[in-house]
C-alpha cells in the first residue's frame, strides 16, 4: 500500500526558525530572547495570510520548552517535551480559533486552564489565532488575564487585522510585524520542494506561481501541489499559465512595441486574440499597467531592484524600457487606471478598454516633418530684392517717437480726404505696426516673387503692412451688439455664478460724460462692486474681442439707492424652493433615494 499524500503546505510547514522562509531577522529576534531568557507574557503576531504567524509560534512554543536547545537557538527535537509536541500530545501548548470561539464564555474557559501549572516543562502557551474576531465583550475579559498572568503563561496572539485588535490589548503585547515572502525566497523554497519530490520545473514556471501566490507561502505551496499534480511532474512554464489562468507576459511585450509604433490595428488585434482566449478585459486592463509598472522601475538601476522576477526576464524588461521615455510610462499608467476607474460603469466595455488602447498609441509619436517653404530664400531674384530708392521728400528731422494711434486717427480725420498729401508726410500719418525699423514686404509682380527691403509706405502702390495683434481696434458697433456680446459672456461663464447673477441685472449704460465708448455699471452693494473688479479686465477684454473696438471701457459704481438684486441661492435652497414649486419632486427623491428630500 503506497504512502498517504500529505500536501505540501502541511508536509513542509516549517518545524525549525532556520526552515521559516522570508522572515530572517524577526526569527533572529526571537531566538535571542530566547537564549538570553528575556521573554514576554504577551506577544502578537501580525501579517499578512501564509507568511508563517501561526507556524513561529509554534516554533517559539516549543524552543522555550526544550529541554536541551542547541548553541544555534533552536529545540533539539530529542527531549520528552519536544516529542510530545512533535507527535501533538503536548499539555504546555493550547491552540485557541477565536474566528469561531469568540465569545465570553469561550474567554472564560481559556482563564481557567490559565489556573493550571505545566506537569512537565517550564510554561504554558496559549496561541490564539484570528485574535481580531474576539468580540468586544471577550477582549474585556481576556484583558486582565493578559495583563497580569502567572509567570509561567505565556500568551501569542496571531492576526492578521492588527487594526482591529483594541488599543489596550495591544498595549500589552510585544508587537512582531510578517512581512510579506519575496518572489525569490518562494521561488527558492519551491525548488527546494521540487528536489525532495522529485519534479522536474522549468524556472519561469515557479517565478509564475510564486507571483500568483502574492507573497504567501502556504499559497505557493497549495498552487505547486494543483500544476504539479496536472504535469505529471514535469512542470513547463505553459502549463503554468494554462493551470493559473495567467495571461503569458509576452502579449503585453507585444502591445508596448505596438505602442511604441503607434500601431493601432495590432493593439487592437492583441486585444482580441486575449479576449478570445477568455480573459476578462478588467484582469487584462490590471496586467497591463502591472506591466507599464514593472518597465517604469526595470528603466533606472536604483529602482530594477523593485522587480519580483527572475534574471531572464527582468533583463527583458531592461531591454523594452530603454525605449521609452519617463513621460510615457506615467500617462501609460494613468489611462490605464482610468479605464480600471470606469469599467465597472462603463455600458460598453469593449470599447472603453478599446479607446484606451488607441490612446495609448498616441503617446509615443514620431516626428513630424516640417513643411518645405514655398520660395526658398535662394530662388529669390537678386536684382528684386535690392532695396528701394529711398523717396526725395522727406522731413529735415523725424521725430523721436510715433504719435499715439488716437492721435493718429485725430489727425487724419483732420485733414480734408480730397487734398493730396506729401508722401513723406503719409508715411508719418499712417499707424504702423510695432516692428524693426527695417523691415521686409514680399510681393508678386508679374508671377515671379520678389522681395523689397527697407520700403516705407511712400504711395498707394506700396503692399500694406499685415496686421498683427499691437494695431488698435475701432470698429463701429451698435448698443444692441454691445449688450449681446455682455449676454454672451454671461451664458459662457456660468461658473463665474455671483459675477453673471450681478452682470444679469446691472446691465453698462453709458457713462454720460460726452465720451462715446464710455460705460458705468452701477451695482447694488460694495461686495458686488469688489468681485465685478476683480473680474473686470477679462471681462472687458471679452467685449472689445467681440466687438472688435479697443476704446471701449466701463466703471463700476455702488449704486446710492437700494437695488432689489436677487438672491444666489446655495445648493440646498435651490432644492428647497424646486420642492416648493412642484409638490411631487419630493415624492420623486424618495421613490428614487436621491438622499435629498
Amino acid at each position: 500500500m503506497s504512502e498517504k499524500y500529505i500536501v505540501s503546505a502541511r508536509k513542509y510547514r516549517p518545524s525549525t526558525f532556520r526552515s521559516v522562509v522570508g522572515q530572517q531577522s524577526l526569527t533572529h529576534t526571537l531566538k535571542t530572547a530566547i537564549a538570553s531568557g528575556r521573554l514576554a507574557h504577551a506577544y502578537l503576531f501580525c501579517g499578512p495570510r501564509g507568511v508563517g504567524k501561526t507556524t513561529c509560534a509554534r516554533i517559539f512554543a516549543k524552543t522555550i520548552n526544550c529541554e536541551h536547545p542547541t548553541p544555534e537557538g533552536e529545540a533539539c527535537n530529542e527531549c520528552p517535551s519536544c516529542v510530545a509536541f512533535n507527535e501533538q500530545r503536548s499539555y504546555n501548548i493550547n491552540e485557541l480559533d477565536a474566528a469561531s470561539n469568540n465569545s465570553v464564555d469561550n474567554i472564560r474557559d481559556l482563564t481557567e486552564q490559565v489556573r493550571i501549572p505545566p506537569q512537565t516543562g517550564r510554561y504554558r502557551v496559549f496561541i490564539i489565532d484570528e485574535v481580531h474576531m474576539l468580540s468586544q465583550a471577550a477582549f474585556n475579559a481576556f484583558l486582565k488575564t493578559l495583563e497580569e498572568p502567572p509567570e509561567y503563561a505565556i500568551f501569542i496572539l496571531a492576526t492578521t487585522e492588527k487594526q482591529k485588535v483594541i488599543p489596550t490589548i495591544l498595549s500589552r503585547c510585544q508587537i512582531y510585524d510578517f512581512a510579506r515572502i519575496t518572489v525569490p525566497d518562494i521561488v527558492q523554497q519551491l525548488q527546494y520542494v521540487c528536489g525532495q519530490e522529485h519534479i522536474q520545473a522549468e524556472p519561469a514556471a515557479l517565478n509564475v506561481i510564486a507571483q500568483k501566490a502574492d507573497g504567501a507561502m502556504r499559497d505557493a505551496l497549495s498552487i505547486f501541489d494543483q500544476v504539479a499534480a496536472s504535469t505529471e511532474g514535469h512542470i513547463t512554464y505553459q502549463s503554468a499559465l494554462d493551470n493559473l489562468n495567467v495571461l503569458d507576459y509576452d502579449y503585453y511585450f507585444r502591445l508596448v512595441e505596438a505602442f511604441l509604433t503607434g500601431d493601432v490595428n495590432q493593439a487592437l488585434l492583441i486585444y482580441k486574440e486575449i479576449r478570445d482566449k477568455g480573459f476578462d478585459s478588467q484582469f487584462f486592463v490590471n496586467g497591463l499597467a502591472q506591466h507599464l509598472r514593472d518597465l517604469m522601475v526595470a528603466s533606472t538601476p536604483q529602482t530594477r531592484v523593485l522587480l519580483e522576477m527572475n534574471d531572464d526576464v527582468a533583463l527583458r524588461y531592461g531591454e523594452q524600457s530603454a525605449k521609452l521615455a519617463p513621460g510615457f510610462f506615467y500617462r501609460a499608467l494613468d489611462l490605464c487606471n482610468t479605464c480600471d476607474l470606469n469599467y465597472r460603469n462603463a455600458s460598453s466595455k469593449q470599447l472603453l478598454v478599446e479607446l484606451t488602447l488607441i490612446k495609448l498609441c498616441q503617446l509615443v509619436r514620431a516626428p513630424q516633418p516640417q513643411p518645405t517653404p514655398q520660395q526658398p530664400l535662394q530662388k529669390v531674384n537678386p536684382a528684386a530684392a535690392a532695396p528701394a530708392p529711398a523717396p526725395q521728400a522727406r522731413p529735415a528731422a523725424q521725430p523721436a517717437a510715433q504719435p499715439a494711434p488716437q492721435q493718429q486717427r485725430q489727425a487724419t480725420a483732420a485733414q480734408p480726404s480730397s487734398t493730396p498729401q506729401p508722401t513723406a508726410t503719409a508715411a508719418h500719418v499712417q499707424p504702423a505696426p510695432a516692428a524693426p525699423a527695417r523691415r521686409a514686404v514680399a510681393s508678386t509682380v508679374g508671377g515671379t516673387p520678389r522681395i523689397m527691403v527697407n520700403v516705407p509706405n511712400v504711395s498707394a502702390q506700396a503692399a500694406p503692412a499685415p496686421s498683427t495683434a499691437a494695431q488698435h481696434r475701432d470698429k463701429s458697433y451698435s448698443p444692441e451688439a454691445l449688450q449681446e456680446a455682455w449676454q454672451a459672456y454671461i451664458h459662457e461663464h456660468p461658473q463665474e455664478r455671483a459675477l453673471v447673477t450681478t452682470m444679469s441685472y446691472a446691465a453698462l449704460q453709458p457713462a454720460g460724460d460726452g465720451a462715446a465708448h464710455h460705460y458705468v455699471m452701477t451695482v447694488g452693494s460694495p461686495n458686488e462692486q469688489k468681485n465685478v473688479e476683480e473680474h473686470k479686465e477679462a471681462v472687458l477684454k471679452f467685449l472689445c474681442d467681440t466687438l472688435q473696438n479697443d476704446d471701449l471701457a466701463f466703471d463700476v459704481k455702488v449704486s446710492e439707492v437700494p437695488i432689489d438684486t436677487p438672491k444666489i441661492l446655495s445648493p440646498r435652497e435651490t432644492v428647497e424652493q424646486i420642492k416648493q414649486n412642484n409638490p411631487g419632486f419630493t415624492q420623486f427623491l424618495k421613490d428614487f433615494d436621491l438622499g435629498l428630500a
